[in-house]
């Protein structure tokens, strides 16, 4: 999995072709994968926002704890942060709230209750303060007797609880799968996702269903998700650390050929939260998770502590080129195209087209941990960029521009230790249109 040729202690790496024909692969399996997608209008690019579970997790002490224990007020506080710091204005929308907010126990006429002390004007007054900053509200539940952390399932309560989302005003459900069983999932979680679009309310429906059945040893049924989820969770939780990131980086390369086809408007595969900002990742480290999931076309959901994150990872966080990339609206899934001693390449085609040319979106990536910057060296069409026209390159971290380049010009880059170089090249049209 490591990669690079070294040369007097820095890795000049020279990447031998790959195939040319990666374009025209891409397109086969696309045309191929017809789905019939989950008929909301929504989640046409990856949703953005912002997630509290990873950072917080399940802090119920609000004696202890009050600024960082799940409450309304912690929702209320990140609410008016993502708008007045700028993240609701590069993107980030969806305020959600992840496990924990519920009483132990449903009310006597069956209905959810949200905890009375950490919650004490109830989930519909934070809905609608969520509104009123002009973000959308998410919340979660579980296709089980209990979420993950032991609180209320949504098994025997489906339409009531479908009912009281959109009674809610809830833009966006998250459906975990602790407390079921996996061969169940195939008719529960379609079933919901019906029950949520017969309330007339649009939500946003993301999925944990193919996750438990692949730990199940089951295969998902991807066409029968497609048709269900607007995203769904593939791999482990993210946690954390480098190691997780890393872990998460690898499944997704691994299975690609599975995987991606799967992505596009209104469908997309999920890795799990960005956890930039945090206390796991280095900056370099931090580029890479941005750049890879925006390569993935995955959901941008922050989990971090906006009150103390510091202003290097808000400016990743807030990368409006990198985002661009994500929210791409031909939806593509991108790839891994190398992979070599420690030295990674992904690829992404993005727009605008010119013909059958796509543009794309690169990431160096530098898996290595030897202490020093690694040279890449590869020529545009070693990459699958062919257009004769050629394509405008930038450096979408450092804010470079290399100007037109053609398929045979060469582009060397240094790639710090667990970082990255991101490029961009916009095809561009003949000069005589």
């Amino acid at each position: 999995m490591r990669k690079t040729l070294l040369l007097n202690c820095a890795a000049n790496i020279q990447i031998e072709i790959i195939d040319i024909m990666l374009a025209l692969v891409w397109i086969i399996l696309l045309s191929s994968t017809l789905c019939k997608c989950l008929d909301n209008g929504l989640a046409k690019t990856p949703p953005m926002g912002w997630l509290s579970w990873e950072r917080f997790r399940c802090n119920t002490d609000c004696v202890n704890d009050p600024d960082n224990c799940i409450s309304e007020q912690l929702f209320q506080t990140m609410t008016d942060i993502v708008v007045a710091d700028g993240y609701a204005s590069v993107g980030y929308e969806y305020i959600n709230i992840d496990d924990c907010w519920l009483e132990k126990h449903r009310s006597h006429d069956g209905k959810l209750v949200a905890d009375r002390k950490r919650f004490p004007n109830g989930i519909k007054a934070l809905s609608d303060y969520i509104h009123s900053r002009g973000l959308k509200f998410g919340i979660y539940e579980d296709y089980g007797n209990y979420t993950c952390a032991g609180y209320p399932g949504i098994i025997g309560y489906e339409e009531k609880d479908a009912l009281q989302f959109a009674d809610w005003n809830v833009d966006y459900v998250k459906l975990d799968g602790c407390y079921a069983l996996p061969y169940d999932m195939d008719h529960g979680y379609s079933t919901f996702g019906r029950l949520l679009n017969s309330t007339g309310k649009s939500m946003v429906y993301s999925c944990s269903w193919p996750v438990y059945q692949i730990y199940a040893g089951i295969q998902p049924n991807y066409s029968a998700i497609q048709t269900h989820c607007n995203l769904w969770r593939n791999y482990d939780d993210i946690q954390d650390s480098w190691a997780s990131v890393e872990n998460i980086i690898d499944y997704y390369g691994n299975n690609q050929d599975l995987i991606a086809p799967n992505a596009g408007p209104g469908h997309w595969n999920d890795p799990d939260m960005l956890i930039i900002g945090n206390f796991g990742l280095s900056y370099e480290q931090a580029k890479t998770q941005f750049a890879i999931w925006s390569i993935l076309a995955a959901p941008l959901l922050m989990s971090v502590d906006l009150r103390t994150i510091r202003p290097q990872f808000k400016h990743i966080l807030q990368n409006r080129k990198i985002i661009a990339v994500d929210q791409d609206p031909l939806g593509i899934q991108g790839r891994r195209i190398y992979k070599h001693k420690g030295i990674e390449i992904w690829s992404r085609p993005i727009g605008p087209l010119y013909q059958n040319f796509y543009s794309y979106a690169i990431a160096f990536v530098n898996r290595r941990t030897d202490g020093t910057p690694s040279d890449i060296s590869v020529t545009l069409k070693e990459l699958g960029l062919i257009n004769f026209s050629g394509y405008r390159v930038e450096d979408l971290y450092e804010n470079v521009d290399y100007g037109v380049l053609y398929p045979n010009t060469k582009i060397k880059v240094k790639v710090n230790p667990s970082g990255v170089v991101m490029l961009k090249g916009e095809v561009q049209y003949p000069v005589d249109l």
